[in-house]
C-alpha cells in the first residue's frame, strides 16, 4: 500500500496518530466517525501494510528541565555501503534516532539523542569501532533554534 491508496478517514487517522500515538481509539473513532472498531481495523492493515511503521516517545524536558544532547556521526564505510552489518548495528543503539544513506563523501548521516556527552562518546566509540567503519565525523548540537518536529 503506498500513500496515494489510503482514503481520506486514513489520512484523518494518521493525521491524528502522529498528534498523539497514545489517543484512545474511541477518541479516535469519534473523530473520524467510525466505529472503534473500525477504526481498529484500519489501523492494523495501516500497520501491516508499513504504512505505519512504529510509535515512538519523544522525550521532554521532564523535572530536571534538561534536554537530551544531540549529536551527528557522519560516517564513512570501507566498503562503500556495500553491506548492510553496520546499519544493523546501528539500529541496536537506542539512542540512533535516525540514519540517512548520503550521497557524496559520507556514507551515513547518524543523528543521536543521548542523556549525557559521556554517552555520546560511548556510542561514538561504539560506532567507530564497528568492522566497516573507516572514519566518523562528530559535530554535537549546541541549541535548538527551529524545531519544526511534531509535538
Amino acid at each position: 500500500m503506498v500513500g496515494s491508496q489510503l482514503d481520506s478517514i486514513d489520512q484523518q487517522i494518521l493525521t491524528h496518530l502522529t498528534a498523539d500515538a497514545r489517543i484512545p481509539l474511541a477518541t479516535l473513532a469519534d473523530r473520524v466517525h467510525l466505529s472503534r472498531n473500525a477504526v481498529r481495523q484500519r489501523v492494523e492493515r495501516m500497520e501491516r501494510n508499513r504504512v505505519i511503521a512504529g510509535y515512538t516517545v519523544v522525550r521532554g524536558r521532564g523535572d530536571s528541565g534538561s534536554r537530551p544532547v544531540t549529536a551527528i556521526v557522519m560516517v564513512y564505510r570501507a566498503d562503500r555501503m556495500r553491506g548492510s552489518q553496520v546499519v544493523s548495528e546501528l539500529s541496536q543503539i537506542p539512542e540512533v534516532v535516525r540514519c540517512d544513506v548520503l550521497s557524496g563523501e559520507f556514507d551515513l548521516l547518524v543523528t543521536l539523542q543521548a542523556d549525557t556527552m559521556e554517552r555520546v562518546g560511548q556510542i561514538w566509540e561504539n560506532i567507530a569501532a564497528l568492522p566497516g567503519v573507516a572514519n566518523t565525523v562528530t559535530a554535537v548540537a549546541l541549541s535548538t533554534v527551529i524545531d519544526h518536529a511534531p509535538t
